[in-house]
């Protein structure tokens, strides 16, 4: 059976940094690839062909398959052709990984990693950091209140909380999360040029290799250090639970063990970050929806689900087929590469009603944004705590929201979201 291929306005889409922070183009282009070739191949001059997978349904099935669908095989984020070979011939067995962490991960190792950390972050054990957790955002509140009026959202309070509330959890001291801050967005945001290392746009692979390597060595060096204090001074904090840890009856390989610590310290924070910006800009358009949720009494539950779909940090993931499969239609032979892309999964017809509309109602949000099976996101009970606790503290405390500005969103084809939300605000 000959391979669908994606018209080349598609395929250029879903690879370019721009399209993602523009974000209204890079929908009409997912939205044709639904109605019309929702499993098909893009080709990109720069990156060796890949399947586009765009329903709900088909990315689903995938993550609830890893005996056919590896993460290990080949880069778990897309990355061109030239930037795979760099990648490759910079680590360990020439695996392409960067980071090895519990992304990047296939069984058995990934349930033996996840495991050692899993029980912080379920509800159960989330409790008990409740308290802390709301004297941090009362303290976010206070700040933002303090601002006069006007803020941007995205960089003042939506890029600190969860900053503080998983560097509080993770043991690393309040001192040095404007480093953790600085370093997550030259990561996740290595392709602007507002936020990458540089503050320049890329024009290479080697470029992008190099800044990146200058990240990634600056988180290990803060946790290798970080490492040795909790080894020899154990405390109640995750970073001691990573840094004790035995694997197979030895302790976390250095590798590893980096990226356990990258793993929690970004995505714990960035993620949820992105959320809660794009709440507030939904409020901030709409005064009735603003009105309604200001009421302390309201359930936040909906708002909280629906702005996680909205905002879809995570906008996709790449998996390769270990064996030729069926999906959707097509037959996946092994060794295909796929792009999970969650944007479109989060906008499909097919599950969502008018799936362009903010609406907080929904009487079953299945969104997918904290991904779905085995790989499915560790901290998404801590992420929906943090974005409650936040806007039961905030919300009674404003009376009216507005935008006092154009917001802007991040670009990047892997961790999205909004880096500028300028509003205005009338302190209750």
């Amino acid at each position: 059976m000959t391979k669908p291929i994606l018209p080349k306005a598609v395929s250029a889409a879903v690879v370019d940094p721009a399209a993602y922070g523009e974000w209204n183009g890079l929908h009409e282009q997912l939205a044709w690839a639904r109605a019309n070739a929702p499993l098909a191949v893009a080709e990109n001059s720069d990156h060796d062909p890949f399947w586009l997978v765009t329903r709900h349904a088909d990315i689903m099935a995938i993550g609830r398959d890893p005996q056919h669908f590896a993460n290990g095989i080949r880069p778990t984020v897309l990355t061109n052709r030239d930037g795979e070979a760099l990648a490759r011939a910079a680590t360990p067995g020439g695996d392409g990984h960067l980071i090895r962490s519990l992304v990047q991960m296939d069984a058995p190792d990934h349930m033996k990693y996840r495991l050692l950390t899993q029980s912080w972050f379920m509800p159960k054990n989330l409790r008990i950091v409740e308290d802390r957790i709301r004297q941090i955002a009362r303290d976010t509140v206070d700040h933002m209140l303090e601002s006069g009026g006007t803020c941007d959202f995205a960089r003042d309070v939506a890029a600190h909380y969860p900053l503080r509330v998983i560097m509080d959890i993770l043991g690393v001291p309040a001192e040095d999360e404007p480093r953790m801050l600085m370093l997550t967005q030259q990561l996740f945001g290595s392709t602007d040029p507002e936020l990458n290392r540089n503050k320049v746009e890329i024009t290479s692979a080697e470029q992008a290799i190099a800044m990146l390597h200058y990240v990634i060595a600056d988180f290990e060096n803060y946790f290798r250090e970080l490492t040795a204090d909790r080894r020899a001074n154990p405390r109640e904090d995750i970073a001691t639970v990573i840094a004790n840890a035995t694997i197979d009856g030895g302790q976390i390989p250095d590798r590893e063990l980096a990226g356990y610590y990258m793993i929690v310290a970004t995505a714990g924070h960035d993620t949820t970050s992105a959320s809660t910006a794009a709440a507030i800009m939904e409020l901030a358009k709409n005064p009735a929806l603003f009105a309604r949720f200001r009421d302390a009494e309201a359930e936040k539950a909906g708002l909280i689900e629906e702005a996680i779909r909205w905002a879809t940090p995570v906008q996709h993931f790449m998996r390769s087929a270990r064996a030729d499969v069926e999906i959707g239609g097509q037959t996946i032979r092994e060794g295909d590469w796929l792009m999970l892309n969650y944007v479109s999964a989060n906008r499909d017809e097919a599950i969502f009603d008018a799936p362009f509309a903010f609406d907080p109602d929904r009487t079953k949000n299945q969104q997918i944004a904290f991904g779905f099976g085995a790989h499915v996101c560790l901290g998404q009970h801590l992420a929906r705590m943090e974005m409650r606790i936040l806007m039961e503290e905030l919300l009674p405390c404003v009376k009216s929201i507005e935008l006092a500005g154009e917001p802007a969103r991040v670009e990047s084809v892997f961790v999205g979201g909004l880096k500028r939300l300028p509003i205005r605000f009338e302190a209750a």
